[in-house]
């Protein structure tokens, strides 16, 4: 049982500061996206923060159970957090998330969802996102995708 569970069971679904982690996993022009089965949107493959666990050990996990694949290589890509990372999960649990986002195109495996968390994943072009996007992770994606769009390239700073 992970942490965020752990919590819940003392404080129920009141709102909780969740630390956590996503991957931006991309190439030049697609961003990879997985079918929540929680929500049933798009979202990032990402999780939560367990004790003693780096924001990068975050994401390399996260990415790893949720999509099969492994990233060889993460660049920072920015730090989220306000009024717009406000979810309340569909079973009532609430959280104001602090994700730490990360850039990936350096990765290795066979992309397989975990049939539990994901109901599906697929590269979608940048230009031909699907408008039903998780909401926690629409501002990240919005900002990548800006960012994108005015620079010309993926953002790679930082390892």
């Amino acid at each position: 049982m992970g942490y965020i569970q752990e919590l819940r069971k003392l404080v129920g679904t009141r709102p909780l500061i969740m630390a956590g982690a996503c991957i931006l996993l991309c190439d030049e022009r697609s961003l990879l996206l997985q079918r929540r089965s929680d929500n049933g949107l798009w979202g990032l493959p990402g999780g939560a923060m367990e004790p003693g666990e780096s924001l990068t050990e975050v994401a390399k996990r996260e990415l790893f159970q949720e999509t099969g694949l492994i990233a060889n290589k993460l660049a920072l890509f920015d730090v989220f957090s306000g009024i717009e990372l406000y979810y309340k999960y569909p079973h009532g649990d609430e959280v104001f998330n602090v994700v730490t986002a990360y850039v990936c195109v350096d990765f290795e495996g066979t992309l397989a969802g975990d049939g539990e968390e994901v109901l599906d994943l697929r590269f979608f072009d940048f230009d031909d996102l699907p408008s039903e996007l998780s909401p926690p992770d629409k501002p990240v994606i919005v900002r990548f995708l800006d960012h994108v769009k005015a620079s010309g390239i993926v953002p790679l700073r930082g390892e």
